[in-house]
């Protein structure tokens, strides 16, 4: 692997993995369009860890202040219904499902993953999904209106993140906005649920990945994970001061599109 794949790769690792474009799909999708190998589950492990302390970086008081309020709660009872107290129960109870699924169809998800039909598929089906969502969510919601029923439902969108191009955001904003939340609110509520997720699938990815090759050099992978926490960071500002504005409608035109042309290069053969 070339530093400018590494570069490449890195970039769009950190894009894709908070924007709701599905970061597994163009990982897959962009070395097959430039005509470069498949970086391989062990590249994409190592490369995780950027988007891990990008997510972790940005939500640091958040997850400082949720997880002292947990703590203090579970020693005094009167303090469960605190708001960061209650946050630290939806952030676990949402992480079970993904733990769940994640291990029982891990042979699937690494079998088929690489699949550009299922990931064509499935960057059409769940756009469409968001733009339904766009469409009949009442978004009168705040961070202050969560309760156990938004987590547990957010937890089980952020399961179909498991198949290759659906988009962990994408299906964990998609829930939100057909609970009711606002954009910002749904946005901010699936990234704070999706900190155990992402790191630890990029922890458990690392360990299988242990003593594979990555296909690329010690600096091409300090710079692919360099710049994959660098523009996380940057698509996690972006994406929050976005939806305060904006609908979430480019996404779904954007991942509609490129469905239909992966779909449509891989019938041809021009892309394997």
């Amino acid at each position: 692997m070339s530093i400018l794949e590494a570069i490449v790769l890195g970039i769009v690792q950190g894009l894709t993995e908070f924007l709701p474009i599905s970061s597994t799909g163009h990982l897959r999708i962009v070395p097959a369009m430039l005509g470069w190998e498949d970086p391989g589950t062990a590249f994409t492990a190592v490369v995780q860890l950027g988007t891990m302390a990008a997510v972790v970086l940005y939500f640091r008081d958040d997850l400082v202040r949720i997880a002292a309020a947990w703590v203090r709660s579970l020693r005094e009872p009167s303090l469960r219904a605190d708001r960061d107290a209650r946050m630290g129960w939806y952030i676990i109870l949402a992480t079970i499902p993904i733990g769940i699924f994640g291990v029982i169809f891990k042979d699937q998800i690494e079998s088929g993953g690489r699949d550009l039909y299922l990931i064509g598929a499935a960057l059409i089906a769940f756009g469409l999904v968001l733009l339904m969502a766009e469409e009949v969510g009442t978004r009168r919601r705040g961070m202050d209106d969560v309760g156990a029923r938004d987590g547990l439902i957010v937890g089980l969108a952020q399961a179909l993140a498991l198949i290759p191009g659906v988009s962990r955001s994408g299906a964990t904003i998609s829930a939100g906005l057909f609970l009711g939340f606002d954009r910002p609110s749904a946005a901010r509520f699936s990234f704070l649920l999706s900190v155990p997720a992402v790191v630890l699938s990029g922890l458990f990815e690392l360990k299988d990945a242990l003593g594979e090759s990555t296909g690329a050099s010690a600096t091409g992978l300090g710079v692919a994970v360099l710049l994959a926490f660098v523009s996380g960071y940057a698509a996690i500002a972006f994406l929050l001061r976005y939806l305060v504005t904006h609908t979430t409608l480019v996404f779904v035109w954007y991942r509609v599109v490129l469905g239909g042309v992966v779909i449509t290069l891989t019938a041809t053969g021009a892309i394997t």
